[in-house]
């Protein structure tokens, strides 16, 4: 980030130093190129502060929910849905051993917008995995296919950009649920295919030998673990499945009910498993709190270098030959830096996806809105889950697993793009 921070500040000084060479008063106002500059990088870190504040109390409202339902034993009852299915996922890997845990308790986090709860539960279950693993600092299959799941898991409830919709003022907040969870079916589904594909090509990978394989040893580790018989999971997956083609066609209808009827669903739900939902929900609403104020500097650097890059005319010089190419498959101009920086940055995806919903001309309702937040809900910054994910585990050969990786945040941003044009465009 360290690079793309100082080359986006140092191209937009270069480009308005030479306008500002080249032509003194070309501007229309009466500005001069580096005048109009450093307005841009003050308005955009003035606006970054003034977004920051509005979002801490959506964003505080979102993981106090969350908080409530999570301490009800929500994300218990998916893991213990989801077991069976990851049972024949990762075949090397014991039904009832901590990383089969780990792996469930974070894609189950994953789903469920919970960004903060997720990155443990997955550095733990790399941790397990590589205690399975009989070439140390080499990854195994597993570790690539978990991997490449998690960079592209099914998401239900992407909470942090609904909130940040919310904060930009959409009368729509919740409208990219069923474009978010289009495009991450998807892309897991690519990620699972393309691990399971690209570990022919490469030796080794398998974890140590003597794991259960026969059906009769899954399903008495499955009973053991407390987990689901293998129906009610195809059951659930099916219910996932069929909310699709329901958000596609009646998604408009449906989406102004999501965000009370979630605040319902969820203190009902830690209501009837007697948690306090209050204390409980206060809990969450103060770490919604830390979370909004944390972001402030990131925001406040990238949406200043943005609004250089912008104001300087950088932007459009290099965007506009590529855009009018990726705006025949369903990608603008305005999207493309999102596309781009998301698998490198989160907090320069977050920032560009903030300047998109703030801009005027744009907005959160309109198409190229829709679009980067579901590019933001859909991915994931896959070079820093590689570099957290694997550092924890002093892993150094990757093998398969950037690729399969990528592969899946192509096949999410294509998904994204293809179900946006569908709804929104």
């Amino acid at each position: 980030m360290n690079g793309i921070f100082f080359t986006i500040i140092a191209l937009s000084f270069a480009v308005a130093g030479v306008r500002q060479v080249m032509a003194p008063a070309g501007m229309a106002s009466g500005s001069s190129p580096m005048e109009v500059l450093g307005s841009g990088m003050i308005e955009g870190a003035a606006g970054a502060v003034t977004l920051a504040i509005g979002l801490i109390g959506v964003m505080a409202l979102f993981l106090g929910l969350m908080k409530v339902a999570e301490a009800g034993g929500l994300l218990a009852v998916v893991a213990k849905t989801l077991r069976p299915l990851m049972v024949r996922l990762f075949p090397d890997v014991p039904a009832d051993h901590p990383a089969m845990g780990a792996m469930i308790m974070n894609l189950s986090a994953n789903a469920l917008g919970l960004g903060n709860a997720a990155t443990p539960f997955g550095i733990r279950a790399m941790q397990q995995l590589d205690r399975l693993n009989p070439e140390k600092g080499t990854a195994t299959n597993a570790m690539a296919l978990f991997l490449a799941i998690n960079t592209s898991s099914v998401t239900l409830l992407p909470t942090g950009v609904i909130a940040l919709r919310a904060a930009a003022g959409s009368a729509d907040p919740a409208g990219i649920v069923p474009t978010t969870l289009f495009a991450t079916i998807c892309s897991t589904t690519v990620a699972i295919l393309g691990a399971k594909l690209y570990a022919r090509f490469f030796a080794g990978g398998r974890s140590v030998p003597g794991l259960p394989d026969d059906a009769a040893g899954e399903a008495s580790a499955n009973e053991e673990s407390g987990a689901y018989p293998l129906w009610v999971s195809a059951l659930a997956l099916a219910c996932v499945a069929a909310l699709v083609p329901v958000t596609v066609f009646w998604g408009k209808a449906i989406a102004p009910w999501i965000v009370p009827g979630l605040a319902v669903a969820f203190l009902g739900y830690g209501f009837a498993k007697k948690v306090p939902v209050y204390e409980t929900f206060v809990e969450g609403a103060k770490e919604g709190f830390s979370v909004a104020v944390r972001i402030i500097p990131f925001l406040v650097a990238i949406l200043a270098a943005v609004a250089m890059f912008r104001a300087s005319g950088a932007m459009e010089m290099l965007l506009a030959p590529l855009g009018r190419l990726t705006a025949h498959i369903g990608l603008p101009t305005e999207a493309l830096p999102m596309a781009l920086l998301r698998p490198l940055s989160g907090s320069g995806a977050y920032g560009i996806l903030a300047a998109v919903l703030n801009d005027p001309s744009l907005g959160p309702d309109s198409y190229v809105g829709y679009l980067v937040s579901t590019l933001q809900g859909s991915t994931e910054t896959t070079f820093y889950v590689i570099a957290v994910y694997f550092g924890a585990v002093q892993v150094k050969r990757m093998r398969h697993a950037l690729w399969a990786a990528l592969t899946a945040d192509a096949a999410g941003i294509a998904a994204a793009a293809f179900i946006c044009s569908l709804m929104y465009g």
